[in-house]
């Protein structure tokens, strides 16, 4: 399926003069090398030849004539042409006319003035003093001990209790328990079931409780989602979480560093780099969202599906990570995943048209250092020597699609730049 607004028709006829002579080469070559019993290498017929290789020998008298015609009468036409062309009829015989009609998409022209002007918020990257406080005490939080509690006394908020359970669910008798052994539970936690906060809040360790608890619709764990459990819970002890010391012994304990002043640098310098390129990617989607309100036009459909293809893939890739089996993705319905992905492609694909036409007109090259830079990253990930690699994407186009990709991204960088703020 195309799209007919980037869709052109072409159509060529060259001359039977021509498709003979044609004919007559790709016939002697294969006169040449052609090995049939009963016949001397080179001393074949003609007509035993054709007769034995006609399929193979049209094709070769078809891809001899036909590519550097056809891409001449594209030149002519002053469109750039997308995908593979649709042969919708094609006519080739020996010592008749060649006749070939064929439809391709382009990528349309459009003006890009005024792309300068485009402009969306450019937000501040720099670390707030209350980010930087936030951050230190998760590292804080990250490093606490729970350590049991020795002195008789009722569990109390921020105390962790050690317990263990048996639930049944309400109107499933025959369900088996809801059950648990040493769970640690906090009292007043926000992620405590606030049921099992009221009946531990005060109950010391030996002692047996019951709790009902209600859990709400959108409890995390599916199977308790929506249902009521009643409890037999008996405390096997009290626990207090502590936090570390925040000085020079728990910088030294976290890594390689000297001093408690020398964390809090690299913390602030892990940080900062984390929110600029947080806040790079965000402003330069929302610059990428205005840049296609303000320039409409149609992009051909093969890139569309190009594009649904390579999101369905990585979607796939992050599947399978998770664990999902062959057998599961064969039952999922592609055609709805595909429709559900359209939207979003169609957008990637008009952002990688804009960022070719404003590289152009910027006059963003791609040196080859910076190739070199991506592809030594790239073979580091692969685990295959760069050449190797080099010479595998040469092969398979991915090399082009890899300079086409950073120069967008080399060319999204400076508009980027340009914005205020």
């Amino acid at each position: 399926m195309l799209n007919p607004e980037c869709t052109k028709e072409l159509v060529l006829d060259i001359p039977a003069e021509e498709v003979s002579k044609a004919f007559g080469e790709v016939v002697r070559n294969y006169k040449r090398y052609a090995k049939i019993p009963g016949f001397r290498a080179g001393k074949v017929p003609d007509t035993v030849v054709k007769r034995r290789y006609a399929a193979e020998i049209r094709k070769d008298v078809i891809d001899g004539l036909l590519p550097e015609r056809f891409n001449k009468a594209v030149a002519e036409l002053g469109v750039s042409p997308v995908g593979q062309p649709q042969v919708t009829e094609l006519t080739v015989d020996e010592g008749q006319p060649l006749h070939v009609k064929a439809v391709f998409e382009f990528i349309p022209a459009f003006a890009l003035d005024g792309y300068q002007d485009v402009t969306v918020d450019k937000p501040s990257a720099e670390i707030s003093e209350e980010e930087f406080e936030k951050e230190m005490a998760q590292l804080r939080e990250s490093r606490a001990t729970v350590e049991p509690v020795e002195e008789d006394r009722p569990l109390v908020d921020g105390d962790w209790a050690q317990i263990s359970y048996s639930g049944q669910v309400d109107g499933e008798p025959e369900a088996a328990p809801v059950a648990g052994e040493d769970s640690l539970v906090e009292i007043g936690g926000k992620d405590t079931v606030e049921a099992f906060s009221t009946v531990l809040r005060g109950a010391k360790a030996g002692q047996e409780l019951k709790a009902e608890v209600i859990y709400p619709a959108d409890y995390a764990e599916p199977k308790l989602a929506g249902k009521t459990v009643a409890y037999d819970v008996t405390v096997q002890g009290i626990k207090k979480r502590t936090l570390p010391e925040m000085n020079d012994e728990f910088a030294k304990e976290l890594g390689n560093y000297e001093s408690f002043a020398e964390l809090e640098n690299r913390v602030r310098e892990h940080m900062s780099n984390r929110k600029r390129r947080s806040v790079e990617g965000e402003t330069k989607d929302r610059l990428a969202a205005a840049l296609i309100e303000k320039y409409a036009f149609p992009v051909p459909e093969s890139l569309v599906q190009e594009q649904i293809d390579a999101r369905l893939d990585r979607g796939l890739r992050a599947l399978a990570a998770q664990g999902m089996q062959t057998e599961q993705m064969r039952k999922l319905d592609f055609g709805r995943l595909r429709a559900a992905q359209r939207d979003a492609a169609v957008a990637e694909v008009k952002a990688s048209i804009l960022l070719d036409r404003i590289a152009q007109a910027e006059q963003i090259t791609l040196s080859e250092e910076e190739l070199d830079r991506e592809l030594q990253m790239a073979a580091l990930q692969s685990r295959e020597p760069i050449e190797t690699l080099r010479a595998r994407l040469t092969e398979d186009g991915g090399l082009a699609r890899i300079r086409e990709q950073l120069r967008r991204e080399k060319t999204a960088s400076l508009l980027y730049e340009r914005l205020p703020g």
